[in-house]
């Protein structure tokens, strides 16, 4: 409908539009959407690539939200399904009105839609029409919609392209394990309907976090609605992560979700190329060994019958695994180095991070890699990582305070040990003292000085201030002609990120931060730092940074023209 020519070549280039889509706001391009079919259905594919929906007893049954999510399923590649546990989750003990007795439910999915009435007689929802009854009356409408499996048949029907399957069951806690829960029964709905939904696409699955149990619904088994080919679905899977909620055990308590986890894991490793577990909370064992662990140990002394008596679960092999990593677990030398040997074929990447050894040496654990690689240069790329209090001295401070003696070290100690405070406080002058304390890590020039060295372009904001301090009518102009807040967020070599903003709608003035404290930033512009500096020293048009896909921008994109005057007096003053 544009009679413009530019912007119907703007418009018409795949690669300019698929550019200004995939850095448009959710919230514009829900706008965009209105303005006609053409910018709808292009808008479309960026909106809805990634859904979340936290569950609710409406969520799959009332007509107008599965109409609209049939329109858009084929555009969702990343399903976010949230089921919190809450105490309306968690479901009272089952009582008969006429007895008082508790009554004994056994739930049985219906898959199978019944179309005709007496289809519906004859097969009652939850088996009998007596229990079906109880359960109305005393079961609230959310668990009614976690056992409506043909709903969620219904629903992932709809999301033909999905690729990733991120489930989030957060909010159990250890004294509410052994509870019946609704959100196990839509666990199991779930389970069915990836099963005979037309998952093609569906490669990827994330458990963050999920309950101890909740992986024993989610597995396939030939029951509970599964069918001879439900496992064909779950071979799809090549990349799965894991947060499950730890569990305190010991020899003395019960170990039935790391035999459960175990089971999970071996279903679905024959597929996996990438695996990533973590314990959420305590530190808890490895989910991929069992060897040494001495709750799976069996006393001579235990004379219980061999059938009741702890087994040590059958570990699960990845024959296809390339990338593993494990955090916040417990293992000894000699687990890990199993682990590396048996997947020495295909492992090419392992990563554990913060991992206690219970026994041996990390040179013993990683013995398998120099066995393996014929030589000891692995440990040349290794990375070792750990958090550390830095502590950074006064600039221009003097080296007696830093490089001291062994003697003037123990002296110092014996006297009560050396400290900034007692350093400043040690008869010297006022101005002495004042100096130094501004030359502390937390003042603004040693900050400026951190900044331009990580930073090298960050000196063009202090370009700007100054061009905005010297001149009062020159920063008047310069608030009326920007109108806004204007943000900077620049990331260096290192990949590290900081922000600066440039207040040109009250002050004046120039920030450190995306925004001034209390306000929001108009218009972000993301780019490199080297990028960055390019474009104050003019080397870079704004334009093709765009258009290339260097310079991302956030907000409103008109203002972000408003910013060439201002930048210019950086490129003249700025030594870059």
């Amino acid at each position: 409908m544009s009679s413009n020519s530019l912007f119907l070549r703007f418009w018409m280039s795949e690669n300019c539009r698929n550019v200004f889509l995939s850095n448009t706001e959710s919230a514009d391009l829900s706008s965009l959407r209105l303005v006609c079919h053409d910018f709808s259905v292009r808008a479309a594919p960026y909106l809805f690539d990634n859904l979340a929906i936290t569950f609710k007893a409406s969520s799959f049954t009332r007509p107008a939200r599965m109409a609209a999510l049939e329109r858009i399923g084929h555009h969702v590649e990343t399903l976010s399904f949230n089921l919190p546990h809450t105490e309306e989750t968690f479901l009272p003990p089952l009582i008969d009105p006429l007895t008082g007795e508790e009554r004994k439910f056994v739930y049985t999915p219906q898959t199978r839609p019944l179309s005709t009435l007496l289809e519906r007689i004859k097969q009652p929802k939850y088996g009998s029409w007596e229990m079906t009854d109880l359960l109305i009356k005393q079961y609230p409408p959310l668990f009614h919609a976690a056992t409506n499996v043909v709903a969620f048949v219904r629903a992932f029907s709809a999301l033909t392209n999905l690729s990733h399957l991120k489930i989030s069951c957060p909010g159990q806690e250890n004294v509410q394990r052994s509870r019946r829960s609704t959100v196990d029964y839509a666990l199991t709905s779930v389970r069915i309907a990836v099963e005979r939904a037309c998952l093609t696409h569906l490669d990827t699955l994330s458990l963050l976090p999920i309950h101890p149990t909740g992986v024993f619904y989610l597995q396939p088994l030939l029951g509970f609605g599964a069918t001879p080919s439900s496992s064909r679905r779950w071979s799809q899977i090549r990349k799965l992560a894991i947060h499950m909620d730890s569990y305190p055990i010991s020899r003395n308590t019960r170990t039935d979700h790391l035999q459960i986890l175990h089971n999970y894991l071996r279903t679905l490793s024959p597929s996996l190329t990438r695996l990533f577990f973590r314990w959420k909370g305590d530190k808890g064992p490895s989910p991929f060994a069992s060897d040494g662990e001495p709750f799976f140990e069996t006393s001579h002394r235990d004379r219980t019958h061999p059938a009741t008596r702890r087994r040590r679960p059958r570990l699960p092999k990845f024959p296809k695994l390339k990338h593993m990593e494990l955090e916040n677990a417990v293992m000894d030398a000699h687990q890990i180095s199993t682990f590396i040997h048996t997947h020495r074929h295909t492992l090419t990447e392992v990563d554990f991070e913060d991992v206690q050894l219970s026994s041996g040496t990390w040179d013993d654990a990683l013995a398998s890699l120099t066995e393996l690689t014929g030589s000891a240069k692995w440990k040349e790329k290794q990375e070792e990582v750990m958090d550390v209090p830095l502590i950074l001295s006064p600039l221009n401070l003097a080296p007696g305070i830093l490089a001291r003696t062994a003697q003037e070290q123990k002296a110092e100690r014996e006297r009560g040990g050396v400290t900034m405070s007692r350093w400043l406080s040690k008869g010297r002058k006022g101005r002495a003292v004042e100096k130094a304390k501004e030359q502390l890590w937390e003042c603004e020039e040693h900050m400026k000085r951190f900044l331009r060295y990580a930073f090298p372009s960050s000196v063009a904001f202090d370009a700007i201030s100054d061009s905005l301090k010297a001149d009062d009518a020159e920063r008047k102009d310069a608030i009326k002609k920007g109108g806004a807040v204007f943000a900077f967020t620049l990331k260096n070599k290192e990949g590290a990120q900081e922000s600066w903003h440039i207040d040109l709608k009250e002050k004046g003035v120039v920030g450190k931060g995306a925004a001034p404290e209390g306000g929001k930033a108009g218009v972000t512009l993301i780019l490199s730092d080297d990028d960055f500096s390019k474009l104050i020293s003019g080397k870079a048009n704004a334009q093709k940074l765009f258009m290339s896909g260097k310079l991302k921008v956030k907000g409103d994109v008109m203002k972000a023209t408003k910013m060439e005057p201002i930048l210019k007096k950086a490129q003249t003053k700025a030594k870059l």
